[in-house]
């Protein structure tokens, strides 16, 4: 059990100012936090979410241009709550001038959905509990912006921070296309610099490979983005946890592939010799099957971009 005097140890790590003038986009982290990674697009573009996900008008967005850092962050062996992690940095924020536009727990954020409809890095380099986070964005008076998203796992706590540069436009977006239209260009920044990426928005039922008939964000980026370059080609590759045989994961792996591929070619008539199928079952995993949160990091399907010109 954390002793009394460790937690408050703790607490005042997360609660200390940086020396020397304060300056309002640089955070004062936990003991112990360490980078998991980290990307800045410059100039760049982020939709920060300005309240809760509903039903009837998606994620309401700001959209905020310039200079674009996104990092994740992990505590290890942490008993701190999402709260307590935001907490303090958020009275870092309000002391530094910032205007607090949305601060939501979880359910209360939106769920699944404003998980979904949002910008967040994958497993395991930062893992999101869909009952168990928090989720906070704040404007400077200049046009700046932070966007805070903390979770947890049975073992650590996960810490994201995006820093927005200055505003150039002001509108207020309560409909679903903007994020969609970011969601494209992340995507396609992701597979021109590294090559592949994870699509966290691919839902599967335990032990089946139909995607349903909702649309899947991810996938229609994807094809916007080969319409866009018909020289490149795009291979699915499905992955999962190490419960069960290989053959039987490797034969599901691959159904799950392939039903990114139908998708494509059924929605959006991408041409077959533009995409591809294989799977690899629990043979590449990016955690450890050990725990839960491993084990949903391991679940995946991965674009792999496999021809450019």
């Amino acid at each position: 059990m954390m002793t009394i005097t460790r937690r408050l140890a703790e607490l005042a790590a997360l609660a200390g100012l940086l020396a020397g003038p304060a300056i309002a986009q640089d955070l004062s982290l936990p003991a112990g936090a360490t980078l998991t990674r980290e990307f800045e697009k410059d100039p760049g573009a982020y939709d920060l979410p300005i309240g809760p996900w509903t039903m009837q008008g998606g994620l309401p967005t700001k959209r905020i241009e310039g200079a674009i850092s996104t990092q994740s962050w992990r505590i290890e062996a942490s008993g701190l709550t999402p709260l307590q992690i935001i907490a303090p940095l958020r009275d870092q924020l309000t002391a530094a001038g910032y205007d607090i536009v949305l601060d939501c727990v979880a359910r209360a954020c939106g769920g699944f959905d404003f998980r979904f409809s949002t910008l967040v890095l994958p497993a395991p380099q930062m893992f999101v509990d869909l009952t168990d986070y928090l989720a906070l964005s704040a404007l400077s008076p200049e046009g700046s912006a932070v966007s805070l998203l903390a979770s947890r796992d049975a073992t650590s706590a996960y810490l994201q921070i995006i820093r927005a540069g200055a505003a150039t436009q002001s509108e207020v977006k309560t409909d679903a296309a903007p994020v969609r239209a970011f969601e494209t260009e992340g995507i396609a920044g992701q597979l021109e610099a590294e090559g592949h990426a994870v699509l966290r928005d691919l839902e599967f039922e335990t032990g089946s490979s139909s995607l349903g008939e909702n649309a899947v964000p991810s996938l229609d980026a994807i094809a916007a983005y080969l319409q866009a370059n018909p020289s490149r080609r795009i291979l699915f590759v499905g992955h999962t946890d190490a419960v069960g045989s290989l053959e039987a994961n490797q034969a599901l792996s691959r159904k799950r592939a392939q039903s990114a591929v139908d998708y494509l070619r059924t929605r959006h008539d991408i041409p077959t010799a533009q995409i591809g199928a294989n799977g690899v079952g629990y043979l590449s995993p990016v955690a450890s099957n050990l725990t839960p949160a491993g084990r949903e990091a391991n679940r995946r399907v991965e674009a792999v971009l496999i021809s450019i010109e």
